[in-house]
């Protein structure tokens, strides 16, 4: 027997009102600007722009971390994977995603923020040479264009779900002032609005399940209707299928995820090595503990709400049915601050990319000015070529894991090597990188069990060990070089839990 609200939700929904709604997000938006702006005082330089002087201190960068990640997967992703129960999505988020900041944290910020790069990017040019950079290059942005797409699918979804505006307005007029104040004010823009939006997305998340569980007379009466099988944390039949696709998810988004220069921007702008790796662990934690609330109101929902029409809009109905208008108006910026603080973050990434490694290779030695000015006018182009994933978009966190096959076939095992093994050199890389990439596109062409980006994976790894291995003499391993082509010291590179400073 479904659980009965105490309050009859249905009674405070308030579908007729959505000029309430457009008002708050309006207000919402133009603050956001105004940040933009004020950010862009402290932008005169490409370095600046990008990774914001590389002086951002923990309680900023931590945010920032934590931000870039907890986007629309998290918020409407995770509820809709709550809703309909799908384990292998849930254990994507908030868990998948909450690997890859710990992982990040200790294993790479120290090392990254030590060389002080721009982007990953640089690391494999580095070491790999000009080739293997181009083509870290562009997977890096394919990746994120179709992340954004993600995002701004929920940004449509979201406006329409509550104004009955279509869902091109939605992704159109977000990406427009996203674009602004991101192409103005660059990281110290990105940054700031971060710790405004993660203050509103963590208030409105908390205040929406303290009134859903309350409503629906706590979370006991909920978990008694669910099946005995919902909190598991493993495939419950034990065929090869299930363990594949479950090793699949946290490969994409627990592992893949490490190479996305979204996030890696965060650990090149820290203040200093250990205020990088900190910040990692501290936004780890919170992505875990904060993700799992979206999951919970799935829940809920699938209790109370039984046959939505759109599972992928749940979040905002169920704040519909149990909030107040105005407390719906926090929520939906809640939303909003989730959808912005990612899109703002992918679109600087992707720009930063184009302008510290792609630049290079059409104009010799570009000036810092130049650079500044393609970083900026490459976010609009950015954002237009990610309106087109957005408008096939079914799911958000498919979404999500599509972002990262590229990552996962191709760049992640060269990635990590890059750090991790001195012997890793430029055939070895390339091996992998184009192993991988056949792998891929190959068993993509049959109806594979195991999925193709993962059998891509496997295949990178073997390559590029073999034939590392066996060009030593010829292609002797580079080591890794900072921003002025002197060797980084490679001691003291895992995380050391001292106080950042």
């Amino acid at each position: 027997m479904l659980v009965s609200d105490r309050r009859n939700p249905k009674k405070r929904a308030f579908i007729d009102t959505p000029s309430l709604i457009l008002t708050g997000a309006g207000i919402y938006m133009i603050i956001m600007l105004g940040i933009g702006f004020y950010a862009s005082r402290g932008s005169h330089s490409v370095t600046d722009f990008i990774v914001a002087g590389r002086s951002l201190p923990i309680w900023i960068c931590s945010v920032s971390i934590f931000a870039t990640w907890f986007g629309s997967g998290i918020m409407m992703g995770a509820a809709t994977s709550g809703y309909d129960q799908d384990f292998l999505l849930m254990i994507g988020e908030p868990f998948g995603s909450g690997l890859a900041l710990l992982l990040s944290g200790l294993f790479f910020a120290r090392i990254m923020r030590r060389a002080r790069r721009m982007t990953w990017v640089e690391f494999f040019e580095a070491r790999y040479g000009k080739f293997a950079g181009v083509f870290g290059a562009f997977t890096d942005i394919l990746s994120g264009i179709i992340w954004l797409g993600g995002v701004l699918f929920t940004f449509g979804i979201l406006l329409e779900s509550l104004t009955g505006l279509p869902n091109t307005v939605g992704i159109f007029g977000g990406l427009i002032v996203i674009v602004i104040y991101t192409m103005v004010g660059g990281m110290w823009a990105v940054a700031l609005t971060d710790f405004i939006q993660v203050a509103i997305l963590a208030i409105g998340l908390v205040v929406l399940s303290v009134i859903v569980l309350d409503d629906v007379g706590g979370w006991a009466v909920i978990s008694e209707q669910l099946p005995k099988d919902a909190f598991r944390f493993f495939p419950v039949d034990h065929t090869y299928k299930n363990w594949i696709e479950y090793i699949h998810v946290w490969m994409t988004l627990g592992i893949s995820a490490i190479a996305a220069n979204s996030v890696i921007q965060r650990a090149l702008s820290a203040r200093t090595e250990m205020v990088a790796q900190n910040s990692f662990l501290i936004a780890a934690v919170a992505y875990v503990v904060i993700g799992s609330i979206p999951i919970m109101l799935g829940m809920v929902a699938s209790v109370t709400m039984p046959g939505a029409e759109d599972a992928n809009s749940i979040l905002t109905d169920i704040a519909v049915a149990h909030m107040q208008p105005i407390f719906v108006v926090l929520f939906v910026g809640a939303i909003l601050s989730s959808i912005m603080s990612t899109s703002d973050s992918i679109l600087l990434s992707s720009a930063s990319v184009i302008s510290t490694n792609l630049l290079p290779r059409v104009v010799k030695n570009p000036g810092d000015e130049l650079r500044l000015r393609v970083t900026r006018w490459s976010i609009p182009f950015v954002a237009l070529a990610a309106t087109y994933i957005a408008f096939g978009a079914e799911r958000v966190v498919e979404v999500l894991i599509q972002s990262a096959a590229p990552l996962l076939a191709m760049t992640i095992v060269p990635f990590v090597l890059c750090f991790w093994w001195e012997k890793a050199n430029r055939c070895g890389a390339l091996g992998g990188i184009f192993g991988g990439l056949a792998g891929w596109l190959i068993s993509a062409q049959f109806e594979t069990v195991t999925p193709p980006d993962l059998i891509g994976f496997a295949v990178s790894l073997i390559v590029m060990v073999v034939v590392t291995l066996l060009t030593q003499r010829v292609d002797p391993p580079r080591p890794i070089t900072d921003d002025q082509g002197n060797k980084v010291e490679l001691k003291n590179r895992v995380a050391t839990f001292r106080s950042a400073s």
